[in-house]
């Protein structure tokens, strides 16, 4: 039997050309140039990397865009880029300008069909659907997806949204705590678990992580890959420690 690498990934949310962090998508403030920080955690051996476009906009998409296409220049892993992805033209110019992969959240919520169009031109390996996900008492599963970067709660039952997107395409998921994003209190195993048992595509944890212990819990929760901003962008934890702590559980890594 093949064993399964599990993946470490850093988040760069990037707002007019920076990093930027904060706690529960508020009080956002700057965290440096994102190609330069691309460059060093691909260097500290990170296995891929996020950009997420917080502010995207016309003028914050064609800085994306740049910065996109410099970092696909000098960092040589999968890079994943969401925000503002609207029509099946974002997704081609993203992997014009080197995108491996592209995210999807809100405009897909608000026109399904996208993830349809995306994975049928593109594959659905290049389709990544971004879900921001809280606990509510009106949904069936207990959990709830929301817009704008948790800022809008929605009726929509996180894991029937989930199950949805599966069928129309997604082929990774890549699922945010609301409620433990920015909190460093570890990631909701819980929700975690719930994906796992639905999901037969990869599933990426976010949200919530503080320590390198924090990292092989949701391992074992079901995640394949484990993501995690603000923690890397300030050093307080090194992606090293992150691959060590995800071993020495017995999980193997890159």
């Amino acid at each position: 039997m093949m064993s399964v690498s599990y993946r470490v990934i850093p988040c760069l949310d990037v707002s007019a050309g920076r990093v930027v962090k904060g706690v529960n998508f508020e009080n956002l403030r700057d965290a440096g140039d994102p190609v330069a920080l691309a460059e060093k955690y691909y260097c500290d051996g990170a296995d891929e990397i996020t950009f997420l476009d917080v502010s995207a906009t016309v003028d914050g998409r064609a800085t994306m865009f740049d910065v996109v296409r410099e970092t696909a220049e000098k960092v040589f892993i999968p890079l994943t880029v969401g925000g503002g992805v609207r029509t099946v033209d974002d997704v081609s110019k993203l992997l014009s300008v080197g995108a491996d992969k592209v995210s999807v959240n809100s405009a897909a919520m608000a026109r399904p069909q996208l993830l349809n169009e995306i994975s049928n031109r593109f594959g659905s390996q290049i389709l990544v659907l971004s879900l921001d996900i809280k606990r509510a008492d009106h949904t069936a599963s207990g959990f709830v997806v929301t817009t704008h970067g948790g800022r809008t709660t929605t009726d929509l039952d996180a894991l029937a949204w989930t199950n949805e997107a599966i069928e129309r395409g997604a082929g990774e998921l890549l699922v945010n705590s609301i409620d433990a994003d920015g909190t460093k209190l570890g990631f909701d195993l819980q929700l975690i678990e719930e994906i796992r048992s639905i999901s037969p595509i990869p599933v990426i944890a976010s949200g919530g992580a503080g320590k390198a212990a924090d990292f092989a819990p949701a391992i074992t929760a079901g995640a394949d890959a484990v993501l995690a901003a603000s923690i890397f962008h300030s050093g307080e934890v090194l992606i090293a420690q992150v691959k060590a702590s995800i071993r020495e559980h017995g999980y193997a890594v890159r």
